[in-house]
């Protein structure tokens, strides 16, 4: 029963960081965000839900991996660094409307998850690899916020 609460515990809280980003996001933002200039490969905006909900729960499973292993307690702390920094950049890009500030956030971003990913692959491969999808969506996040600030700038 304990594993599957800290299974729990990690998926929920990877949710929670979606869901604070989430709040800055709201409906207030749609008018901002469909009058920004995107490049010609920017994905609808149906598509983030579904990739966001399987990457939230990719990442809490492989906390939970890392966790079942014995992953060290500084994995861990990486794990909610890389869980605050996900929530700040929807409150730099959407809430306060600053690509420019997200854009540096995102690169920070990143560079958490993969030293999170290194951390976990100490103590389970499989911990490692279920953060790939995630470090490669926000690369291409990353890519897709330089393109809007520049087109908007």
């Amino acid at each position: 029963m304990g594993s599957a609460v800290a299974w729990l515990g990690f998926v929920g809280a990877s949710f929670l960081a979606g869901a604070i980003g989430g709040a800055a996001t709201g409906p207030a933002i749609a008018p901002w965000y469909a009058g920004l200039a995107k490049p010609a490969w920017n994905p609808p905006n149906w598509v983030f839900g579904p990739v966001w909900t399987i990457l939230y729960a990719s990442m809490g499973s492989a906390a939970w991996l890392a966790w079942r292993a014995g992953a060290k307690p500084s994995a861990f702390v990486l794990f909610g660094v890389q869980l605050l920094l996900n929530a700040l950049w929807s409150v730099l890009f959407f809430g306060l409307r600053r690509p420019d500030l997200a854009f540096f956030e995102i690169l920070a971003l990143f560079a958490a998850i993969v030293a999170c990913a290194a951390a976990f692959s100490a103590a389970s491969r499989a911990a490692a690899w279920l953060m790939v999808p995630y470090a490669a969506w926000v690369a291409f996040a990353a890519a897709l916020n330089l393109a809007i600030w520049r087109l908007n700038a």
